[in-house]
């Protein structure tokens, strides 16, 4: 029997959270009630959070897009199946959406941001049964772990698809060994690319990225995008590889500093995928990418019909998700929020309903 209420963790207004009970909705033909396994805390959570970024519906609402659980009402074929929740949920009918764009359908929802949906920060969710990407396989690995698939590891398959990566490809992660960076940093090694540079403050984490995907790892802390170029020439003269064209470059931090490193390697007949999310203008003059033949391309969320390519990296090895999360009770929150905004967690934190 389903509960009549959800437990939820609310942003009142921003900067307050408030733990409250929200009734259950009355669920829509197709509809899925999800209980809630674990729900990845978010760089985009603490926008709204703590910079004000607008979401579509006003607070009080509950945050919280990388979810993962188990199905216990609704579509009736689903019920016990475990299962990641999208998000980005298209409409599924629109021109964007039938023409393989509906990542970026004008219609879509996004848990803990648009209106009728609620967050994961939460003991249960209910979205649409379609969308759901069902779990088979797993093994050990945790179904709570599996949440940061939603975002954290889409997104960067998602940018990888929009720079049309190839196997030998040649690939500069900037912010390599954070939240999204690692697993961009993974899924470009998983696709078979030949050389992957990670770049990277975090000296720590960019030395363990060297077992997570990254070929050749730079610092550029105190170092000009000159000397960055020099050591990219150095190493792939010691690889046998083209060094001055063609690099697929993909910023991942949305900070001013990181994505003016990316516009000064991009290069002849180059691609820079912008993944990050800042607030800061950053100037480029645009004659250069038609002197360049290069390409700037956005990229934002993953079509639901993806996450089984994505899910399927992540429970064949090509992804690890183990080394780069940690799961702590979601009546944590508030501490967990006040870590992550000030820089103080080495893993992606997963919150796992304690209500």
């Amino acid at each position: 029997m389903l509960p009549t209420h959800i437990d939820t963790w609310q942003m009142t207004t921003p900067g307050h959270l408030e733990r409250t009970q929200v009734p259950m909705p009355e669920l829509a033909s197709g509809d899925a009630v999800v209980k809630i396994a674990g729900c990845g805390v978010c760089h985009t959570d603490l926008s709204y959070f703590y910079m004000g970024v607008p979401t579509i519906q006003e607070p009080p609402l509950s945050l919280g897009h990388e979810i993962s659980g188990v199905v216990v009402g609704g579509a009736p074929a689903m019920i016990g199946k475990e299962v990641v929740v999208p998000a980005v949920i298209p409409c599924g009918e629109c021109e964007l959406c039938l023409s393989g764009r509906g990542n970026r359908c004008l219609s879509q929802r996004m848990p803990g941001y648009s209106m009728g949906i609620y967050g994961g920060f939460s003991s249960h969710i209910v979205v649409p049964a379609k969308y759901l990407c069902v779990v088979e396989g797993r093994g050990d690995i945790p179904l709570e772990h599996l949440s940061v698939v939603a975002d954290a590891v889409t997104t960067p398959y998602q940018a990888a698809l929009r720079a049309r990566l190839q196997p030998g490809d040649r690939v500069i992660v900037i912010g390599a060994a954070g939240g999204v960076g690692s697993f961009m940093t993974q899924v470009a090694k998983g696709m078979g690319c030949a050389a992957v540079v990670g770049i990277d403050i975090n000296a720590a984490k960019l030395q363990m990225m060297k077992s997570y995907g990254a070929d050749f790892t730079i610092n550029p802390r105190g170092v000009t995008p000159k000397d960055i170029k020099g050591l990219l020439n150095d190493y792939c003269k010691e690889q046998g590889l083209p060094s001055a064209h063609g690099w697929k470059i993909f910023e991942v931090t949305g900070t001013k500093a990181g994505q003016e490193l990316a516009l000064a390697l991009l290069s002849f007949t180059g691609t820079l995928v912008v993944v990050g999310y800042g607030t800061e203008k950053t100037t480029y003059m645009l004659s250069r990418l038609m002197a360049f033949d290069a390409e700037i391309i956005g990229t934002w969320g993953c079509p639901p019909e993806k996450y089984p390519n994505v899910l399927k990296m992540c429970l064949d090895g090509r992804i690890a998700l183990a080394p780069f999360v940690e799961e702590r009770p979601m009546s944590e929150i508030t501490h967990v929020f006040e870590q992550a905004h000030h820089g103080e967690l080495s893993k992606r934190v997963i919150l796992t309903p304690d209500f």
